[in-house]
């Protein structure tokens, strides 16, 4: 139960062209304490609820438990949660042995675009594509809980 993820903005949208699969997920968060972060999701037709800890001093490990729910309940708990829905495409990028996620964000943080790539060990080493721009792992404003109190449109750019 233990994630270890790196994170990075996106140069470029060269990476559609590469994606295996991809999917829309929309979620809202019951809780954004950065210590607890309890998440609500709903992926085409399933739903899930995410309990994330607090991550190391570099950001890239942390607690994660994650439990498949029914649509219906994550509907329910969607509208008992805090402001501020994300709302993204999820595309999946095959790179060496990685899979990298790449999320394409809507609504209020349009033009954000993130990649994500999980880890067995923190010094693993990885293929970086052509796409990969800035690590941004250890900002917290680049995490989906605080992109719902403070999306990317409101950033000063």
């Amino acid at each position: 139960m233990i994630e270890i993820e790196r994170k990075f903005l996106v140069k470029s949208e060269a990476f559609k062209t590469d994606a295996v699969q991809k999917e829309r997920i929309v979620q809202g968060f019951l809780n954004t304490d950065p210590l607890r972060t309890v998440r609500v999701r709903i992926k085409g037709d399933r739903g899930y609820i995410t309990v994330k800890g607090k991550g190391n001093q570099n950001g890239t490990t942390r607690f994660e438990w994650e439990k498949e729910i029914s649509v219906k309940e994550a509907d329910a708990l969607m509208n008992l949660s805090e402001p501020g829905v994300i709302d993204k495409t999820r595309y999946f990028i095959e790179v060496g042995k990685h899979i990298f996620e790449v999320d394409e964000f809507f609504g209020d943080n349009s033009g954000l675009i993130i990649a994500e790539v999980e880890l067995e060990h923190e010094d693993e080493d990885f293929l970086k594509p052509q796409w990969l721009g800035d690590e941004v792992t250890s900002d917290i404003k680049y995490y989906n809980s605080q992109l719902s109190k403070n999306p990317f449109k409101t950033w000063k750019k």
